[in-house]
């Protein structure tokens, strides 16, 4: 899986690129199994990078995230709009166009767009749209601005995905819980792991999805997380120790409303790169049994990503 060059487009410096020798997993996915939270970024040459981004990734096209799907056992992926594209969808739209109905997506929109863009996007896939409150990587939208086009999305049966930090939710709870639609929060709302699963932190989250039958999780990037390292410093296939009982709390107390991807390229990382092989090996210690394992791997993202199917 070589990089293409990134053309006049030169990544941020200090930011590693995606690793390309992923290892053949142990744990054997699931038949039907999806990636529910991966990107495709450019290439820029051909869908170029926003100008109002704070970040360039390395490039990471649609045949190299089809070939890892194909590599690591998935059927399916989720491709997500990153902040480095803004609400530029070309890249997205072009990929699940041409993954032969094997992905699905989930875009970025402004006020602006029009109803016959909606459905463009819909027919090439679309069934969501991201709202990114991560200060670092994104300006502030106006709520009410959000909260229209949360209704104009709620008509085509979309939802939301909602990406912020933990010390952020109470914050935004007023927003969240206003939403017409499924809430889809990115990364368990990134927990800090060094505090423990039963402090009051997690405990808000979990209230948060426990009072509002409504808000999903995505139990992913436990090497964004982890405060112990990626496993090769434990010298063996090790997952993300210090991140699994907060994903296994989610998993286990909420198993129809969970959701995992391996969020390959994996942008904005300084310290190591993720092995996707060993993403793939931190799902057994999460979802330790076979049903909870086809609810998150399978049965979940099917419902919300290609209901006709189920």
């Amino acid at each position: 899986m070589s990089k293409p060059t990134t053309g006049p487009f030169e990544k941020t410096p200090g930011w590693l690129d995606w690793f390309d020798g992923p290892s053949q997993p142990q744990f054997r996915l699931p038949a039907g199994a999806v990636d529910a939270h991966c990107h495709v970024f450019g290439p820029g040459a051909v869908f170029p990078y926003a100008p109002e981004r704070k970040y360039t990734p390395c490039d990471a096209s649609k045949e190299q995230l089809f070939a890892l799907r194909d590599h690591l056992g998935f059927a399916r992926n989720v491709i997500v709009q990153a902040t480095c594209h803004g609400a530029d969808n070309r890249a997205l739209v072009d990929a699940c166009l041409a993954s032969n109905g094997r992905a699905r997506g989930v875009a970025t929109v402004r006020r602006s767009v029009t109803d016959d863009e909606l459905q463009r996007l819909h027919a090439a896939g679309v069934r969501g749209v991201r709202f990114n409150f991560v200060k670092r990587l994104v300006d502030f939208t106006p709520k009410d601005e959000l909260m229209e086009i949360a209704a104009r999305i709620a008509r085509l049966d979309w939802h939301v995905v909602v990406y912020f930090e933990a010390p952020d939710l109470p914050e935004l709870w007023d927003f969240f819980t206003a939403l017409p639609t499924t809430v889809v929060v990115d990364h368990m709302g990134r927990p800090d792991v060094s505090k423990p699963v039963d402090g009051p932190e997690f405990a808000l989250f979990l209230k948060f999805m426990r009072e509002h039958p409504n808000v999903w999780s995505k139990v992913s990037c436990p090497e964004r997380l982890s405060k112990s390292g990626p496993p090769a410093l434990h010298g063996e296939r090790a997952p993300y120790r210090d991140v699994v009982p907060f994903a296994r709390r989610i998993v286990e107390t909420f198993p129809d409303r969970v959701l995992w991807g391996t969020d390959w390229p994996h942008p904005n990382l300084k310290d190591h790169m993720p092995d996707d092989g060993l993403l793939v090996d931190f799902i057994p210690h999460i979802a330790p049994t076979p049903e909870l394992q086809r609810k998150l791997l399978v049965d979940n993202p099917m419902r919300l990503y290609w209901p006709e199917e189920v």
